[in-house]
């Protein structure tokens, strides 16, 4: 028979490993949308690439066939160019950097900033507060999906986005300004810096799924209507030319 804090330490050193190898399903998941995005960009790099090579091949075969023949210094001219471009093209575009928010940023690049931004910043917290990015990363593609189709103007919107590209990263960052030494102290509230950055997290995980059934509520709503409407237009026409 197991000794009970034996198991608890055990629960503990998993729960330790599972934060720092990301393998919780939420942290899974945001790590595959965020080396998504990455990926998209790499291979928006290649592509600039293979065009800017196959440009200059075209161009200084073009030019040997109609001007003049290149000869061994044009050639070695054509492979330093498509070194050239090839060093700009991997360096440029550079990763899209988080754009400052403000209230007329649309809410998809809000949401994958906010995505971006808890993957990088996960193992930077302490377990429990980990715990919570996973919860809160787990509610951002619905809320994307679902916040592209309300109106930008619409308050559950704007809070959405406020609390999604302001206050919940200014939370995290205040929490990281805070030295080491200091995050075990009270506050007047009683609670340490690191209990006050759990609270905060669970505070913002509750708002956005409070936000996000409201979201769901309404498109409830509107089917619901919709399916009323049809059977009253539809089903009682054909039980009158069935009589």
């Amino acid at each position: 028979m197991s000794h009970p804090r034996v198991d608890e330490a055990i629960a503990r050193f998993e729960e330790l490993v599972e934060r720092y190898e990301g393998r919780t399903p939420a942290a899974r998941d945001a790590r595959r949308r965020y080396l998504g995005r990455s990926a998209a960009s790499v291979g928006r790099r290649l592509a600039n690439m293979a065009m800017a090579i196959a440009v200059l091949v075209v161009a200084t075969f073009a030019f040997g066939l109609l001007v003049a023949p290149i000869g061994w210094t044009g050639f070695f001219g054509l492979i330093l160019a498509c070194v050239l471009a090839v060093g700009l093209f991997a360096v440029w575009p550079g990763e899209p950097k988080r754009v400052q928010y403000n209230d007329q940023l649309p809410a998809k690049a809000v949401v994958q900033q906010l995505d971006n931004y808890l993957v990088r910043e996960r193992l930077a917290l302490p377990a429990p507060a980990a715990q919570r990015l996973d919860a809160i990363s787990a509610q951002l593609p619905l809320l994307e999906s679902r916040l592209e189709m309300v109106d930008p103007l619409d308050p559950l919107a704007q809070d959405a986005r406020r609390l999604m590209g302001k206050h919940l990263p200014e939370l995290i960052e205040r929490y990281e300004r805070v030295p080491p030494a200091y995050r075990k102290e009270r506050d007047g509230g009683g609670m340490t810096v690191d209990e006050r950055l759990v609270s905060g997290l669970d505070a913002a995980k509750e708002a956005l799924a409070d936000i996000g059934a409201k979201l769901a509520k309404d498109d409830l709503t509107a089917f619901e209507t919709q399916g009323r409407f049809l059977e009253s237009r539809y089903k009682d026409e054909a039980a009158f030319k069935s009589e």
